[in-house]
């Protein structure tokens, strides 16, 4: 297996369905160093705050039985619009040339969703995925991840 080396220049793309932090390594390869170049926050209520008070109910006409209408799960489509947001500045940071690879360390969820918005210009630079929800962990604690895995790679 290859070892996974995180060069100067690499971004790394911390998030999950309402936080996204974008990371460029200014260190090298062997002592990553990651600094924050943008933080993308959306804050998503509950499906309960922000649809209706009872899902909608629906009448047979032959034979009248009623049954309940499925409710749209507004949180859910508000995280994949956020995600879908995410996918467009990774891909204005790369057309920019402020990264020369990309990771991405994501919930195995939100990671399903980038995959299918990212462009091709980002897949090409594209050089590890994590299924990992690190958003919460400090900046040297995604560092020593990402160190740990250049050694076990």
């Amino acid at each position: 297996m290859n070892r996974l080396l995180v060069h100067n220049g690499t971004c790394v793309l911390v998030c999950d369905g309402s936080i996204a932090l974008f990371h460029v390594n200014v260190g090298d390869a062997q002592a990553i160093s990651l600094k924050t170049i943008k933080t993308l926050h959306e804050p998503h209520p509950a499906t309960r705050d922000l649809g209706t008070d009872r899902p909608g109910r629906s009448v047979d006409a032959m034979g009248g039985s009623r049954s309940s209408v499925a409710q749209t799960d507004f949180h859910d489509a508000a995280e994949v619009t956020f995600l879908r947001n995410v996918c467009d500045t990774l891909d204005e940071i790369v057309r920019d040339k402020q990264a020369k690879a990309v990771i991405v360390i994501a919930p195995p969820r939100a990671l399903g969703v980038l995959r299918v918005h990212l462009s091709s210009e980002v897949r090409r630079v594209l050089q590890a995925e994590f299924d990992k929800d690190l958003v919460k962990m400090p900046t040297p604690k995604v560092e020593e991840y990402l160190q740990a895995k250049g050694m076990l790679r």
